[in-house]
């Protein structure tokens, strides 16, 4: 048996050598290529639309959105609106993730918006305060200068916004305000804009508010209470607008449905032994007309 040169044997496996080496370095190259992720890729996944539905630039722009939209149903000059909007603080409550269109990255989503305007102005009936169950749609601008948001259901804001007043301010402010609290208006913020009041209507008649039955029928024990709390007859005029709403849009089941559910919402409201439970049962109220008009609403087991 004739024996292999020991050179030929060592060529032989430095050129395995060379030969793993290479492909090691041919299949490292492009497992890096597979994984690499093109730059819209990347932006389209570096958000969470979940995230993106509570986020606070998602905040800003409902709130720029509500004070464009009322300055519009208003007729008035915008940037007044916006003075207004920058001393105005606008809270999110339950963002939830309704939809997303991956192809337009698109999300759809619901809350509870309040917004709560500055001293110095008030809305309609002398509200500082308004809120509405709202869907809201994140989506790029169509000439890619960001995100923009679509409303719906935003009417119980921007309606009584549109008639946004200055009211009377106490002569002295205090500067010492705490860091959570919205701090005065300046002096002429609405001063382009026609106020609307009347002059004989007076500041605490101008406030009163009252629901949207008939206090001097009012029996139950919710309905006296609804009658002796401003903020409980506001939450029961929403509710019964968005109810009236619903069954004028409602098809033959959700009438049904919204029909059904009254009457467990009146009980349960009935039952309440404090004005907190009363108003989460319209809130949770508010939530169920919703839902059953967008076909989510599962009843309770």
């Amino acid at each position: 048996m004739q024996r292999v040169n020991p050179t030929v044997l060592a060529a032989i496996a430095l050129g395995i050598l060379i030969l793993l080496i290479v492909g090691m370095m041919v299949f490292a190259g492009r497992s890096e290529e597979d994984d690499r992720l093109t730059g819209n890729e990347v932006a389209s996944r570096s958000e969470d639309p979940e995230s993106l539905c509570g986020s606070q630039r998602t905040n800003d722009l409902i709130k720029r959105e509500l004070f464009q939209r009322a300055a519009a149903a208003r007729g008035a000059d915008e940037a007044a609106f916006a003075k207004v909007a920058r001393y105005s603080s606008l809270r999110l409550e339950a963002p939830a993730l309704r939809d997303e269109d991956g192809s337009t990255d698109a999300v759809t989503c619901s809350g509870t918006l309040t917004l709560d305007l500055p001293p110095g102005v008030a809305a309609a009936g002398g509200r500082r305060s308004l809120t509405a169950d709202v869907l809201y749609t994140v989506q790029k601008a169509p000439d890619e200068s960001g995100d923009m948001v679509t409303l719906s259901n935003a009417e119980e804001i921007i309606t009584p916004l549109s008639e946004l007043a200055k009211t009377d301010t106490p002569a002295e402010a205090s500067t010492d305000m705490p860091a959570n609290q919205i701090a005065p208006v300046p002096a002429d913020p609405l001063a382009p804009i026609p106020a609307p009041p009347s002059p004989s209507a007076s500041p605490e008649s101008a406030a009163a508010v009252t629901p949207s039955f008939n206090c001097a029928s009012a029996r139950t024990s919710g309905e006296v209470a609804v009658c002796n709390d401003d903020r409980l007859a506001v939450l029961d005029r929403r509710m019964a607008t968005q109810f009236g709403g619903a069954l004028k849009d409602a098809d033959p089941a959700q009438r049904t449905q919204l029909i059904r559910t009254r009457d467990a919402f009146l009980t349960y409201r009935d039952r309440c032994t404090s004005n907190e439970c009363i108003a989460e049962t319209y809130r949770g109220r508010m939530r169920e007309i919703r839902d059953i008009m967008l076909g989510r609403w599962q009843p309770q087991r």
